[in-house]
């Protein structure tokens, strides 16, 4: 189980009782969140799915199924198109698209990077959000690193079974990108779950383990 971007295993801690009955179950903190190591360097999409691949080696997990959520979904994208490292995979509110910005939003960013160019402590005090400011700088680097990757290059290598959920009042990753990620891997499945938001599997748990399960037990 792969969480999403600054929360911990602690957000999967029912499905990891639930599927407990069924599965061995792992869930990994990533570094620099939860109750992992703080990161040293600013990480891409691509170095945590490195991190994970080594993660699991060193645990001994071979070609597992996984469950991952929103940032955790990027990086299950990413060791998908790889090839060698997931049988299954569930990616519920999936992040990975860039969307497309206007011109109000290209402003802001101009206006940003020249502000930080000769004034960069007041254009951190001052742009973006109170969540982005509030992060250690080597985090706030990560950040802007994993949140500028389009993944849909990365999505269409990906040769494995994979489910895609989406509550349909997510506002952190809408449908809309899951269907352009859906469209991206040849052969996947896209659910849509009423009422839900970008925590699905919260939610509406019923409805997220049924999917779940009949996925992982469809034969291929």
């Amino acid at each position: 189980m792969l969480h999403g971007y600054l929360a911990s295993k602690e957000s999967f801690l029912a499905e990891i009782e639930y599927f407990s009955r069924f599965y061995r179950v792992t869930a990994l903190d990533f570094l620099g969140m939860g109750g992992a190591d703080a990161l040293t360097q600013p990480f891409s999409v691509g170095d945590y799915a490195d991190w994970t691949a080594e993660q699991l080696a060193a645990l001994g997990i071979v070609f597992p199924h996984v469950l991952a959520h929103s940032f955790g979904g990027r990086v299950a994208i990413k060791l998908l198109s790889r090839g060698d490292c997931f049988d299954r995979a569930v990616l519920v509110g999936c992040a990975g698209v860039v969307p497309k910005r206007g011109v109000s939003y290209r402003i802001k960013v101009g206006t940003y990077r020249l502000v930080r160019r000769f004034a960069p402590a007041f254009s951190e005090r001052h742009f973006g959000s109170s969540d982005y400011r509030a992060l250690p700088p080597v985090m706030r680097e990560s950040f802007k690193k994993i949140v500028g990757e389009d993944l849909r290059v990365d999505a269409g290598r990906i040769a494995r079974p994979v489910l895609f959920l989406y509550g349909d009042r997510d506002r952190e990753t809408p449908l809309a990108s899951g269907e352009l990620l859906h469209a991206a891997v040849r052969g996947s499945e896209l659910k849509v779950l009423p009422g839900c938001g970008h925590f699905a599997f919260l939610d509406d748990p019923l409805a997220f383990r049924l999917a779940a399960e009949e996925f992982y037990h469809d034969p291929i």
